[in-house]
């Protein structure tokens, strides 16, 4: 039976926006930016509109300077669309656990009166889905007085906790405009996949994986190749993940919790990956206060997290959501899952990184840069990779912390560690 919809314009649909009001808009490969752009040319009717989001992509309009008395970005994590309004001083940025963020809008710290999502077309029993963007949008959705719908046959359906029915909504406006995409396995360099070959020696034939964003999660699932019945429960997934489903690599049948299925919290890759996630009943995506919970992570046996940074200092504090005081992204979900991995039998928390940036700087140093944020404690972290190697810092004390992350910093930045080192500890 087809379900009858009414579709209205944009200005129509989103007239039930009031000034004052705080907005949620969903984001990732799913930012619903065609319903963003026309919100922006109806800014003369706001004043104080409130936009919360975690990553947002491509232009979403509204963050226009010349539209800063109608509409400010208060964002949960800072993405490359509004980084530049962040750090000057347009924007503002929440710290917090992806798994705590539903938890602002049920407890009313920030209470929703509009979500914004994108959805697919409804189904024979009048439900959409969130697509590959379930994350928070689940909860924003669940809690938010009134939902615009933005319609688009390009998202994909997929199972777990996305589904809504059409009644749900306030308003559904049609559009077909295509996801955004990001390229990750583009960036795989010769030293990516070094670390990649590091961190894959790291995870034995049945662990349940957690992959971070970026090329080295990438170049990690590249090495897996001779793994077998590996699982996955993560908060994020991208393209090469597809390649190890279909020689089933990634079969998900020895997981303890959700076995045979590959717990999601959102999908950023390619239309191939997309494709792959439609309709396939082998991926579950759920709502991120239950993937990132570190009580869930942890009931996977062997559970293996693979998380990223941008520097990390000789003891072994990680920074990965900021370059000094300028804001690059967010605390996101490193800690939910290194904390879930630490808990899990047989379980192993990883920061991967290259040794360098690619201007040539020292990711490994001394002190984090003046105003660094400490994403994860040194106490969480187990072990660290970089293209030189494997420290395992778990059960050290700060002077072999920094003998062991000295060894893997780069060739040529390790005599100005060793001289830090022996400044602070008297010891090398």
């Amino acid at each position: 039976m087809k379900v009858a919809i009414q579709y209205k314009t944009a200005p129509e649909a989103l007239s039930i926006i009031q000034s004052g009001n705080r907005v949620f808009v969903q984001g990732s490969a799913q930012t619903p930016t065609f319903l963003l752009s026309e919100l922006a040319k109806m800014a003369d009717r706001f004043k104080d509109v409130e936009l919360v989001s975690i990553s947002v992509y491509g232009d979403i309009h509204v963050n226009k300077p010349s539209l800063l008395e109608s509409f400010h970005m208060n964002s949960l994590f800072v993405s490359a669309s509004i980084r530049a309004d962040v750090n000057e001083g347009r924007a503002d940025y929440v710290p917090v656990f992806l798994s705590d963020i539903p938890n602002l809008f049920y407890q009313n710290i920030l209470p929703i009166d509009v979500a914004i999502v994108q959805v697919s077309p409804p189904d024979v029993h009048g439900y959409c889905s969130l697509g590959v963007s379930v994350d928070i949008a689940r909860s924003a959705v669940n809690t938010a007085k009134y939902v615009i719908a933005q319609v688009n046959p390009n998202v994909p359906r997929t199972h777990g906790d996305g589904l809504i029915h059409i009644n749900r909504f306030h308003s559904m406006v049609y559009c077909e405009d295509p996801l955004y995409e990001a390229h990750f396995g583009e960036k795989v360099g010769a030293d990516e996949l070094r670390i990649g070959e590091y961190v894959a020696s790291l995870i034995d034939d049945r662990c349940t994986l957690q992959m971070g964003i970026g090329s080295i999660p990438d170049a990690v699932l590249k090495s897996l190749t001779n793994h077998k019945d590996l699982g996955v429960h993560t908060e994020m997934c991208s393209d090469g993940i597809v390649d190890l489903f279909e020689k089933d690599i990634i079969n998900n049948k020895h997981k303890n919790i959700h076995p045979n299925k590959a717990v999601i919290g959102f999908a950023l890759g390619t239309r191939r990956l997309y494709d792959y996630v439609d309709d396939n009943p082998a991926f579950q995506f759920l709502d991120i206060d239950y993937v990132n919970d570190p009580h869930v992570i942890r009931r996977n046996n062997k559970m293996v997290a693979i998380n990223s940074a941008v520097e990390i200092d000789i003891t072994g504090q990680v920074c990965s959501d900021s370059i000094g005081t300028y804001q690059f992204s967010g605390v996101g979900g490193q800690m939910d899952f290194m904390r879930g991995a630490a808990l899990s039998k047989g379980g192993k928390p990883i920061i991967a990184l290259p040794s360098r940036t690619a201007k040539g700087v020292s990711r490994i140093v001394a002190m984090l840069k003046p105003g660094a944020g400490v994403v994860t404690t040194r106490a969480h972290v187990h072990y660290v990779v970089t293209e030189y190697g494997i420290a395992y810092l778990f059960g050290k004390n700060l002077r072999q912390r920094a003998k062991a992350l000295i060894s893997i910093a780069h060739p040529e930045d390790r005599e100005q560690l060793e001289k830090a080192c022996f400044e602070r500890f008297k010891l090398f």
